[in-house]
């Protein structure tokens, strides 16, 4: 379409999508201590791999290693047996303890609220040009963090669930 005498070019911006990564979060909110990982896919592959790696590094002595996180399909047991020697996934399966958080309540996990951290001080709504520059600001970000020993300021109290979970958490009337 032809522009008409006198007037101004038009054009549209176009989104340029130069691909996609996934950050996963390993939090300990007690202790401010938190491990930020970066990959091209968000597989049980990953998943596994990570909590293999956390288990032997960070809690070899621990008997039982508590995991709070959403219900997307990649987080279970099964995903130990798919990647794992069997004798490994068997081990590590007894030590893990999956805590799921309600359907829509994600919001729930206090990594969660930490990736919105990251998102905010780390990458501040720009553009990465790789994902190892996004690995290298990250993993910047996370040992500012560790060094703060920064936690989240959970005010979401068991009464504040029992009014906003009713559902889950019924009152029990003495």
């Amino acid at each position: 379409m032809q522009e008409a005498a006198g007037t101004l070019r038009r054009f549209d911006y176009e989104y340029q999508r130069g691909g996609i990564c996934y950050v996963h979060v390993a939090f300990q909110p007690l202790t401010g201590w938190r491990r930020v990982m970066v990959s091209e896919r968000r597989t049980k592959r990953e998943f596994a791999q990570e909590v293999c790696q956390l288990a032997q590094e960070l809690y070899p002595d621990a008997e039982k290693i508590r995991l709070v996180c959403d219900n997307l399909s990649t987080h279970s047991l099964a995903a130990f047996y798919e990647i794992l020697a069997p004798e490994q996934a068997r081990r590590l399966s007894r030590r893990v303890e999956f805590i799921y958080t309600p359907v829509h309540g994600s919001w729930l996990n206090m990594v969660e609220v930490e990736i919105s951290v990251l998102a905010k001080q780390c990458l501040r709504g720009r553009r990465l040009g790789s994902i190892e520059e996004l690995r290298f600001e990250a993993e910047a970000w996370c040992w500012e963090r560790n060094r703060l020993s920064a936690s989240v300021d959970w005010r979401f109290t068991t009464s504040d669930a029992r009014i906003k979970l009713r559902k889950l958490y019924p009152s029990i009337e003495l």
